[in-house]
């Protein structure tokens, strides 16, 4: 009899939380609206995220952009070719000579002008070590984001020694200004290969330990794997480039594709590319072409050509009339610049596509059914600088 009075007094209760629950579906709760910034700009630079929640699942996210619009593609107008360097390797300032590239071999393309083969070696070579600063120290953030601390110092540790060489070769740290229609500034100075390569081992020595750190990391993997999952289509849909699209599964790489300027078609190398496309496989690609350009760097190293790094070009720099666009694979993705020229001093129109715009324009829908958590680790993962968004 207790034995049936005690079955009795279960269903009684199980009977009671499930009219419970329905009381609970039926009542409506108020959304929360919560704003995520504007950001101070010593971070990644100024962003506002809107997000509408219900409870601690994201309804709708809208990223408000246009606090830091400094007016590039106007301010282009005022300057002369060679000025325009100093100006836009500000624009995406962690990979800074890689911003000056894509202008200069537009510019090239107008004048008819091909920079010497010792130049293109040098140039891809400042090319591939401003993308090992700039990604380097995205991997250390998105391991700080997610709250490990120790990468992001080694992140700022090794980093250091590959801006010592790009400062050692262009004078110039965090915007070197060192790129010129036809070719470079100055040669490389004595020396400055065996450094560079004993900086390009730190880098490698520095992947080995982030993948110890982070990628065997139980926390780390359930933070990233399955959150933030973009599929290729809709990534393309968005027009994302670079690892955002790479860690989709699309193999897309213009430094392989389009090699016209540089000289990535004379060394071997590897695109990586992840077929997950979610917070986990974006990092992991960065990682692996980190790694991928210590390759790369050597390789030019050891096979760079004699000769000028300067063709003949006139002193007063005057681009003929025409127009001329020229895309790049730059750290955060593909930059390019379209250059409309009436044959003065300076340009009568430029407009810049710059990739992080695009890879900040998927977070609607990509944050939409997500849990508050999860927003830092997404936003991590895309990896885009400000700067590079309002030009």
């Amino acid at each position: 009899m207790a034995d049936t009075l005690s079955e009795r007094q279960q269903l009684a209760y199980i009977a009671a939380q499930a009219a419970d629950s329905r009381v609970n579906l039926e009542i409506e709760t108020e959304g929360m609206t919560l704003n995520m910034g504007p950001q101070h700009p010593a971070t990644h630079g100024t962003l506002r995220l809107l997000a509408k929640l219900d409870g601690e699942q994201v309804v709708l996210a809208e990223p408000v952009m246009g606090y830091m619009h400094r007016g590039y593609e106007k301010l282009t107008e005022v300057r002369t070719y060679p000025q325009v360097t100093t100006l836009i390797n500000r624009i995406d300032w962690v990979g800074s000579f890689a911003n000056e590239v894509p202008f200069i071999l537009a510019a090239e393309k107008l004048m008819e002008v091909e920079a010497p083969p010792r130049a293109k070696w040098i140039r891809t070579i400042l090319f591939e070590m401003s993308r090992m600063a700039n990604v380097a120290l995205g991997l250390g953030d998105m391991a700080l984001q997610l709250g490990a601390t120790t990468p992001a110092f080694y992140a700022f540790r090794d980093r250091e020694f590959v801006l010592n060489q790009i400062e050692a070769a262009t004078g110039g740290r965090f915007h070197p200004n060192f790129d010129r229609i036809g070719g470079l500034k100055d040669d490389i100075p004595a020396g400055w290969i065996a450094g560079t390569h004993d900086a390009m081992a730190r880098i490698r020595s520095f992947c080995d330990e982030l993948e110890q750190l982070v990628m065997g990391n139980e926390i780390f993997e359930l933070r990233t794997r399955g959150i933030g999952i973009i599929p290729a289509d809709v990534g393309l849909s968005y027009g994302l480039s670079g690892v955002n699209i790479r860690g989709s599964g699309v193999d897309w790489d213009l430094r392989r594709d389009q090699p016209e300027g540089f000289a990535y078609d004379e060394i071997d190398w590897k695109v990586w590319t992840h077929p997950d496309g979610d917070s986990f496989a974006r990092f992991w690609v960065r990682l692996q072409e980190t790694r991928e350009g210590t390759k790369i760097v050597d390789q030019l190293l050891d096979s760079m050509p004699s000769g000028p790094v300067m063709a003949k070009v006139p002193r007063i720099i005057k681009v003929p009339a025409g127009e001329a666009y020229v895309e790049c694979e730059n750290p955060l993705g593909v930059m390019g610049y379209y250059i409309v020229s009436q044959g003065d001093l300076v340009p009568y129109r430029v407009k810049i596509r710059s990739a992080s715009f695009n890879n900040v324009c998927i977070t609607p829908w990509l944050l939409k059914g997500v849990y508050v958590p999860d927003i830092i680790t997404i936003l991590a993962s895309l990896y885009f600088i400000l700067g590079d968004i309002d030009r």
